[in-house]
């Protein structure tokens, strides 16, 4: 056994409460190739690779669905040069990664607001969603052109219209009947939120679906977030104690 193995059954144990669902915001790719003299494209090629160990070491771990914060509604206003690379970068996954992740039974899913992007990619994203829906392993969603506020406005919109439909009264409108509309509705509740770069905020992702996740912030840079730091954001996450509004005597008296 490797000493990086070591290390993970240190952090983990078999008894641990696993997160059924964690999100990441990967942030730090610029930032860690400008320590090293390098382009700012240098970083995202380089967090590829992260995101294969981080899909690898959740499905290991047990975890059932896995969201990566990978392009936000507002990335758009970076540099032409910078957007272009992570559009490669999207074509690069959608055409040679989710071949490998179909090939381990995981699920592939791309949530937001898609029609800003070529018709190329759209068509590419929808193939490989086509390909692993079938799939039941771990599902991993990208979350791409997305933002907490367009996910909560498109299901304020898609309830409006029922209501314009007379299908429901505006008074049948309850946080359940607007959460099926909320992208990731069909998963389990987030659990944990991981935010890598050393930033301590959510910079609107998740808005309504981290209502009661346990936050973790971490200062390391999204290439050199590895399997260990991984486990170190699962052990903390069984170390909380999750109240949901209730007291921590009445949470020890439940279990």
């Amino acid at each position: 056994m490797s000493k990086t193995d070591n290390q993970t059954n240190q952090l983990l144990t078999t008894e641990a409460r696993t997160p059924q669902h964690v999100a990441i915001i990967m942030d730090g790719n610029g930032r860690w190739a400008q320590l090293r003299g390098k382009k700012r494209a240098a970083g995202h090629k380089s967090g590829v690779e992260t995101v294969r160990t981080t899909v690898a070491a959740a499905a290991k771990n047990g975890v059932k669905a896995l969201t990566l914060f990978a392009f936000s509604s507002e990335n758009w206003q970076r540099p032409e040069s910078e957007v272009s690379v992570l559009m490669d970068l999207f074509m690069f996954v959608l055409t040679r990664e989710v071949k490998r992740l179909h090939k381990n039974g995981i699920k592939f899913n791309v949530i937001g607001d898609l029609n800003k992007f070529s018709s190329k990619l759209q068509k590419m994203i929808k193939e490989s969603e086509a390909l692993t829906a079938e799939n039941t392993g771990m599902v991993l969603s990208i979350a791409a052109n997305y933002g907490g506020r367009w996910d909560i406005t498109h299901a304020a919109k898609k309830l409006a219209e029922k209501v314009a439909r007379q299908e429901i009264t505006a008074e049948e409108i309850t946080e359940d009947s607007l959460n099926e509309y909320t992208s990731l509705a069909q998963l389990p509740e987030l659990d944990l939120l991981i935010r890598t770069g050393g930033d301590y905020r959510i910079s609107n992702f998740l808005l309504w679906q981290a209502a009661y996740a346990e936050l973790y912030f971490t200062d390391v840079l999204w290439p050199d977030f590895n399997e260990i730091e991984f486990t170190k954001a699962m052990t903390v996450f069984d170390q909380r104690e999750r109240r949901f509004g209730q007291t921590g005597e009445q949470v020890t008296n439940k279990n």
